[in-house]
């Protein structure tokens, strides 16, 4: 069942913009009503209306900006920054359409600004990795300079850095967590702005955000956790694989193995054929998928996934996502681990297979109709996953908020 659009694409969007009322990120009435003004399945009324709403929001941001009214104008542009995230999201795809690499410009310019309006305003970082520099923020709990754990959230496919902020970082700094939040290859304004697309070794990644947390004096060295979420929940369980110095993961709705999941989606009888270097199952495949890439909603997840994995064809990506797999990596992770998924989601079906093939200290958690939480990611019920997985990293890291000894 669908919320406002018939579209279940649209509709899981606009719950997702929603989702971030809590964290100041979002206001029902503005997205109920801009998502009533979007016909169905269209992508460019879809960007025409959450763009109008995001300007208007921002405009308003500004005039309280200016008349020196701090937490009006803060909520204001946080709302806007998700507005535009929003607008560009059914743009994804390549060559980059000039109006996503506006909204994407817009949402990170009025995110910086909001976030100049915290009490604590982040660091904005630029994390040395491999000749040049990943983006990020530095949030922390405290102004009282001493050592505390840190959370590294790691994004999925078409979240950003900035957006991280709503979904996982307010939650950790509440509850007296320090927070690094960063854009890798393939993600956000990394392939947007340098054209860096997705690798599968994410503990070099991983390695070098946590080689640039331990310079900073608020960074717990032995309380360093990664959190992923989507396909992030992919990402953070491998660079565990590879970077011991975390004291914890977090793997929320990622898949075990990329290719099993995209395979998943075909008939049986053309699943088998995947791999097949000519035939006419083959044929059949490519020209299926070929089709799909036209279609707004049914093909979008399509085309996000070639410009950000850097590859112009459907059977490239097939290929190379055989590369994404925890399968045989499993016994490599030493720190304990919280994998969750939603009941339901296509995206986290075999997230259960991970949490069971993994020789750590191990929490595996399903929420669903009984905790009315719906969606992937946990879009419905955001306060309940936070509720679940700090408790448990609480009590794993037998930490009380309080800050580390030194």
């Amino acid at each position: 069942m669908t919320l406002v659009l018939h579209d279940e694409l649209f509709d899981a969007q606009l719950v997702r913009a929603l989702a971030y009322v809590a964290q100041g990120g979002a206001e029902v009435g503005e997205c109920i009503e801009t998502a009533r003004r979007i016909s169905h399945g269209d992508g460019d009324r879809w960007y025409d209306e959450w763009s109008a709403t995001a300007a208007r929001v921002e405009k308003t941001a500004q005039e309280s900006d200016v008349a020196g009214h701090v937490v009006s104008a803060r909520t204001a542009y946080f709302r806007a920054s998700n507005y535009y995230r929003t607008a560009g999201l059914f743009l994804m795809g390549s060559p980059v359409d000039d109006r996503f690499r506006e909204s994407s410009r817009r949402q990170t310019d009025t995110f910086r600004k909001g976030a100049a309006l915290l009490d604590l305003p982040p660091d904005v970082l630029e994390i040395p990795f491999e000749g040049g520099t990943l983006p990020g923020y530095f949030y922390r709990a405290s102004d009282d300079g001493r050592p505390r754990p840190t959370v590294l959230l790691v994004d999925g496919y078409d979240g950003t850095a900035e957006e991280l902020y709503f979904a996982n970082a307010v939650a950790a700094l509440e509850r007296g967590y320090d927070v690094l939040a960063f854009d890798g290859p393939g993600q956000g304004s990394v392939i947007l702005d340098q054209g860096i697309p997705f690798r599968p070794d994410w503990e070099t990644v991983v390695t070098a955000v946590v080689d640039h947390a331990l310079t900073l004096a608020e960074v717990d060295p032995r309380r360093i956790v990664v959190h992923g979420w989507s396909f992030g929940g992919y990402l953070a369980p491998r660079a565990a694989s590879g970077e011991h110095r975390l004291a914890a993961c977090i793997a929320d709705s990622g898949p075990y193995d990329l290719y099993d999941t995209v395979a998943a989606r075909f008939p049986a009888l053309l699943a088998g054929h995947l791999e097949d270097d000519h035939g006419a199952a083959l044929k059949v495949v490519e020209a299926t998928l070929h089709q799909l890439l036209k279609k707004t909603s049914a093909g979008w997840a399509l085309r996000r996934n070639l410009w950000v994995h850097g590859v112009d064809d459907p059977m490239a990506f097939i290929r190379l996502s055989r590369d994404y797999t925890m399968r045989g990596r499993e016994h490599l992770i030493a720190c304990p681990t919280f994998v969750c998924r939603t009941v339901g989601d296509d995206l986290s079906t075999s997230a259960r297979t991970l949490a069971e093939n993994l020789g750590c200290p191990t929490e595996y958690v399903e929420l669903g109709p009984e905790e009315d939480v719906t969606g992937h990611c946990e879009m419905a019920g955001r306060a309940v996953f936070h509720q679940r997985v700090y408790d448990w990293l609480d009590e794993t890291l037998e930490y009380d908020g309080a800050p580390s000894a030194p």
